[in-house]
């Protein structure tokens, strides 16, 4: 039963070392126990000589890793417990830089949900393997959070027009389905579902390029089909030309992106322009540290408690914004969160 199982599950199979994210019944999110399991094991594998590569699976069919508990950071923050709020997204900003200089290859095999932290173990190594069950999305602007876990820097980065496409995944929390992900640049392979037991077990020898072997080809998709569209609308800076441009195309897509943003806390979409903005021009750890200064402006801000109340505690969906309207954001607000 869960509860008695460690979440996270570590050992050296063959030459590889496998991690199994281990809480099935809460979609395998992060809390601050399982962010401390996973760095003692990527550390553990990192420096034995019998590891070749780390495979990181998530347990239970449903997901990978369905992001961090946010329920729990809320509540510490309405408690004003601003260490656990701390020493959460440190924790977790640790780890995602540990992957990114990981020295060993660091193979994620995502079969199923993958948001926000579940992004963040993943997109920082060295293989991103998806497959037709896989569902990607930074979906923080419905909390009035922000694209974290070293997003700010690979949002900017993603293949096509500079900042286009992480724009619209950061603004929308758009959704990429399978092979999507590697349309989009988040995921490196797509290996069908009926092929992942073959490849895990191939991995066990050490040797990280029978991925390719495994991996099938990617077609246009959904992704390419809808590229020309996202890089002329979320080619802009600003929101307000955003969404100029996005009334003026017109199209069933475009009103759809339209009433998504119209959804999302207004504070929540300025912060996340802005951090997507400067993350463009820093390297990875600098990035990370102007996140873990954001969140502690972010989760004071009352839109963050309201958000997750919304979508997670109460599940209405009917946040009550503050305030409630883009034109109503006071720049200046949205700055000070960033220190000026």
């Amino acid at each position: 039963m869960e509860g008695v199982e460690p979440s996270v599950v570590a050992r050296v199979e063959g030459r590889a070392g496998t991690i199994l994210m281990n809480r099935p019944r809460a979609l395998n999110a992060l809390d601050g126990e399982m962010i401390g399991r996973l760095a003692e094991a990527a550390a553990r594998f990192a420096e034995d000589p019998a590891v070749d590569l780390v495979i990181l699976e998530g347990a239970g069919g449903r997901a990978f890793c369905a992001g961090g508990d946010v329920r729990a950071i809320r509540a510490a923050a309405l408690a004003g417990d601003a260490g656990t709020v701390e020493r959460f997204f440190a924790g977790e900003y640790t780890l995602n830089r540990r992957i990114a200089e990981y020295p060993k290859p660091w193979i994620s095999l995502i079969d199923g949900v993958c948001m926000g932290g579940g992004i963040g173990v993943s997109v920082h190594g060295s293989h991103r393997v998806v497959t037709e069950h896989a569902l990607l999305a930074m979906p923080e602007t419905a909390i009035a959070l922000f694209p974290d876990v070293g997003t700010s820097y690979v949002l900017p980065r993603l293949p096509g027009t500079p900042g286009a496409m992480g724009r619209w995944l950061a603004l929308t929390g758009a959704r990429l389905r399978g092979a999507e992900a590697v349309e989009a640049g988040l995921a490196t392979h797509h290996v069908p579902r009926e092929r992942l037991p073959a490849l895990r077990e191939a991995l066990l020898s050490g040797d990280a390029s029978v991925v390719e072997r495994h991996a099938a080809a990617v077609p246009p998709g959904a992704v390419e089909a809808a590229r020309a569209a996202v890089e002329f609308a979320f080619a802009p800076g600003d929101l307000s030309s955003i969404m100029a441009v996005l009334t003026a195309q017109g199209t069933d897509w475009a009103r759809a992106q339209l009433e998504v943003l119209h959804r999302m806390s207004p504070t929540s979409l300025l912060v996340t322009l802005e951090l997507l903005r400067r993350g463009a021009t820093m390297d990875l750890p600098a990035c990370l540290a102007m996140e873990l200064a954001l969140t502690r402006a972010v989760t004071r801000h009352p839109d963050f408690a309201e958000g997750v109340r919304a979508v997670l505690v109460d599940k209405d969906n009917t946040p009550r914004w503050s305030p409630p309207a883009i034109a109503d954001v006071d720049p200046a607000a949205v700055l000070a969160m960033f220190g000026g």
